[in-house]
Order: structure tokens, then sequence, then C-alpha cells
């Protein structure tokens, strides 16, 4: 039986080249695509840290007044 070579390779690449894009794709979907979290504010991470017990009260305080001190600037 003969192949036609064009037949044979041509569909054989195409599938190659289908499942590649697919591989590609759900990659990307997966690692990519944000998946709606939000960066945590500065506050938010000082709070957690405190909570944590990674900082103490007086550092916590201290840290607090320089945010604190930067909003009103800011305003």
């Amino acid at each position: 039986m003969h192949y036609d070579a064009w037949g044979f390779w041509g569909m054989h690449f195409f599938w190659w080249l289908f499942w590649i894009a697919a591989i590609v794709a759900l990659f990307s979907l997966f690692t990519l695509v944000p998946r709606g979290r939000r960066r945590e504010t500065p506050l938010e991470v000082l709070r957690r840290r405190y909570a944590a017990g990674e900082i103490s009260s007086e550092e916590y305080d201290e840290r607090k007044k320089k945010l604190d001190d930067d909003v009103r600037l800011r305003e």
C-alpha cells in the first residue's frame, strides 16, 4: 500500500501542532492568569506580622505611626 507523503505527514504534523498548542494553552491558563489574588496593603502586612509574633508591640506601634504619617502626607 502506498501512502501519499503529504497526506500522511501533513495530518501527523498538524496533530502535533494541535497538542503542543493545547498543552501551552493549559499551562498558561493555570500559571499566567491571575487567580483574583489581591496584594496586601502595608498595614495588612504589619498586622499579620504582629499577630504572628514576628514583631514586638513597640515595633508595631512605631511602624504603624510611620504608615499613618505617610497616608496623611499623601492627602
